[in-house]
């Protein structure tokens, strides 16, 4: 029963800061109890309570934490995933308001869209790829509702690992059309490159980081289902916006997606 009441309190605090745009502490500190998986547990109220209360539906997943240097800089082994839903995307052209957020940052990404379901506990590469319909060059808009933008990984996964929006480009490949892995992308910030990076970055393989995926999400009795849209991981480090800035990123063959911020 406490493990319930603590799962139920965290949600209903995240989705209240959330709601309210307002930063809490880190959990860990209150309930030292707060493991992955009852972090993960948490991350499951908190989206039952979002779909409910916003009338929306879970449409795919988001992975986090997938570049080696965030894992060490985080003191972690892994990546960490979150549930993408209806009410979250965004489509290009529309000029993207910051009033809803804490502190957004944005990161350039691949995502997935899948046409079989993909279910552990030992899909690889090869079958992520064999079950993918189409790729397309995606943004995401991060938001951790933690002062500071500071979080152990307990309290990420807790905090849907930091979801909050995301825009898809409108241009969708097959994957077989390309390398993913040397895939190379431009992001630039008001016409300004302020990163590059190549496909490799996301665990060597941005399929990789959906194998991981899959294979975690079996011990909880979970698979990747048809129709379901992935992002595979940050392709480089996630850039603070402002009011009146403008994204872009460019992908080697796949296109560009882009994001106009006002206030």
């Amino acid at each position: 029963m406490i493990k319930t009441d603590v799962i139920d309190q965290i949600a209903f605090e995240l989705y209240e800061a959330e709601k309210q745009k307002k930063s809490v502490n880190k959990f860990v500190d209150a309930y030292p109890e707060l493991d992955e998986g009852l972090a993960y547990q948490v991350q499951e109220r908190l989206i039952e309570m979002k779909c409910r209360e916003e009338q929306t539906k879970r449409v795919g997943r988001k992975l986090g934490l997938t570049s080696k240097a965030k894992q060490v800089m985080m003191g972690v082994h892994e990546p960490s995933y979150g549930v993408l839903l209806e009410s979250m995307q965004l489509f290009e052209g529309e000029r993207i308001s910051l009033s809803p957020f804490i502190h957004a940052k944005v990161e350039p990404e691949i995502a997935f869209i899948f046409n079989k379901e993909l279910k552990g506990p030992h899909v690889t590469v090869a079958d992520v790829l064999a079950a993918t319909e189409y790729v397309a060059p995606a943004l995401e808009i991060i938001d951790s509702r933690f002062q500071g933008f500071s979080f152990t990984l307990q309290d990420a996964v807790a905090d849907n690992s930091s979801s909050s929006r995301y825009i898809i480009g409108e241009r969708f490949y097959s994957p077989e059309n390309f390398d993913l892995k040397l895939m190379g992308i431009v992001f630039k910030q008001n016409g300004e490159v302020v990163a590059t990076g190549a496909g490799a970055a996301v665990m060597g393989h941005p399929a990789r980081a959906i194998a991981w995926l899959a294979n975690k999400l079996y011990k909880v009795g979970q698979s990747i289902q048809p129709g379901e849209v992935i992002l595979s991981g940050s392709l480089t480090a996630a850039v603070k916006i402002e009011a009146g800035d403008h994204f872009s990123a460019s992908f080697d063959g796949l296109g560009s997606v882009e994001a106009v911020f006002t206030i």
